[in-house]
């Protein structure tokens, strides 16, 4: 099945100049969500204790994929969203700066795949790696649904040495 078809683009949103990639097309269709849930599961080579879902479109893909691998589930949050205590990290979007929160882990080294749904300028799944560190995780993989390959460098590699895979990569 061709997921692509399955994916928007909206030009200059949310500013001019952005590119935006719609996925409701994707969440839509039972058939079509199934299979990038299941692409995404065949993509985990690691088996870890966490699958983390980056705030807010990556906790669709982490949940279900942590349903399906029956995994627990942690959610990365945007600025402001948890109560203390909590450890947080400022980074550069696209389009300004963003925030993300975690709470510490309850136990140094737990072994954690990211999950997100767009890879663009590198700058969230970055932050999401380094806070996830600083929190006591160890990030073994980090995923995504889509990769902007024209975004960012050729091959990204976060802070702790790892790729970020993808399940579609356009232009």
């Amino acid at each position: 099945m061709d997921l692509k078809k399955y994916i928007d683009s909206v030009k200059d949103w949310p500013i001019e100049g952005i590119n935006f990639k719609d996925i409701s097309p994707l969440l839509l269709n039972p058939k079509v969500f199934e299979e990038s849930i299941k692409g995404l599961c065949n993509l985990v080579s690691e088996h870890p204790r966490l699958l983390a879902g980056v705030d807010s479109r990556g906790f669709i893909f982490a949940s279900a994929m942590a349903e399906r691998l029956n995994l627990g589930l942690l959610l990365l949050r945007k600025g402001g969203k948890l109560p203390p205590p909590k450890i947080d990290i400022e980074y550069e979007l696209e389009y300004g700066l963003g925030k993300l929160e975690i709470k510490e882990a309850q136990k140094k080294g737990t072994e954690i795949v990211l999950i997100d749904d767009i890879l663009a300028t590198g700058g969230t799944i970055s932050a999401a790696c380094d806070l996830c560190l600083k929190a006591g995780y160890k990030v073994k993989q980090a995923l995504v649904l889509i990769d902007l390959i024209s975004i960012h460098p050729e091959e990204l590699t976060l802070s702790n040495g790892i790729r970020v895979e993808s399940l579609i990569q356009l232009d």
